[in-house]
């Protein structure tokens, strides 16, 4: 391959979360807290919200700065419970709102839907600077606000995950991606060493690495490039970081969690694929298929080629 890999570790199979413990309640599955959607695209944060409930998370909550956004998602997701945002001034005092610095949140997920508002860049920079160790998992608007700048997540006391599309990841790095696959490693090793981060560079066989090791995720189809495929990755990596921060398992950490997901999201797009063709696949498609794909991959640990 490329220089680049020299000493990175690669990782050829993903691995399957630890099952759901009988005495598993809502409050040990994980809490995922989702900061995404606005009035103009209220069905990011939807698609956000159902791909960490159907990822296994016990509670899933919404942050929400605009009433509007409420009276969009929350009928039509009566599982997630909704943060009221819209009366606070934190952040124009320089720090985050009450509400979002007192949910105990195992993970927290930002960016789908937001815009590339001064708020949203504010609110990325107070995300970053918390004193929060949890997971942190920037999509989309979250990643266009620190365009060129990568490199100021390193500052961050929360273990952060990236998720660009190869236009994000351009705007990231302020250079071109290229379309060949050692290319593509590249800049997935770059923008991952720069961030001190995870990286998922989205695309034909998804890359994940931390710098030190690099996963080609196998799964996958052309039905995942659709609007919205973005949002379910978040979601579901989200759900899948909140369980790997409960159970505990030394075989199911951050990077684990991270390659899991990625390798779920595809299958669903496979199985949406053969279902609704490679064409007419849409994201409430892949949302639909993503519990049979899930529960798909984790009856593989126990088939014979396993």
């Amino acid at each position: 391959m490329t220089d680049s890999l020299e000493g990175v570790q690669r990782i050829t199979r993903p691995t399957i979360p630890p099952p759901v413990p009988r005495d598993a309640h809502k409050g040990s599955m994980g809490k995922v807290l989702c900061i995404a959607g606005s009035p103009e695209m209220p069905g990011a944060a939807q698609l956000v919200l159902r791909a960490a409930q159907r990822g296994g998370a016990g509670l899933v909550a919404l942050a929400v700065f605009q009433p509007e956004l409420f009276d969009r998602v929350a009928p039509i997701l009566p599982e997630a419970i909704y943060l009221d945002c819209c009366r606070s001034k934190a952040l124009f005092a320089g720090r985050l709102p009450d509400e979002i610095e007192n949910y105990a949140s195992d993970v927290r997920v930002a960016g789908p839907g937001l815009n590339s508002s001064g708020r949203t860049r504010e609110l990325v920079r107070r995300l970053v600077e918390a004193p929060y160790e949890g997971p942190l998992v920037l999509d989309a608007d979250a990643l266009n606000v620190l365009a060129g700048v990568p490199e100021v997540l390193t500052m961050s006391q929360s273990q952060v995950v990236l998720t660009p599309h190869p236009g994000e990841a351009e705007r990231l790095l302020d250079r071109p991606i290229p379309s060949d696959e050692a290319g593509r490693i590249d800049c997935a090793l770059e923008l991952a060493q720069r961030s001190n981060a995870v990286c998922v560079l989205k695309g034909p066989h998804s890359i994940v690495t931390d710098g030190a090791r690099l996963f080609l995720n196998p799964s996958g189809s052309p039905s995942l490039a659709t609007a919205g495929s973005g949002d379910i990755l978040a979601g579901l990596v989200g759900a899948y970081l909140a369980w790997s921060v409960r159970c505990q398992d030394p075989e199911f950490g951050l990077f684990e969690a991270v390659c899991s997901a990625v390798h779920v999201h595809g299958l669903a797009g496979e199985w949406a694929a053969r279902e609704f063709g490679e064409r007419g696949t849409i994201a409430s498609d892949i949302l639909q298929c993503l519990a049979r794909a899930q529960k798909a991959f984790e009856e593989s640990a126990s088939s014979p080629s396993a």
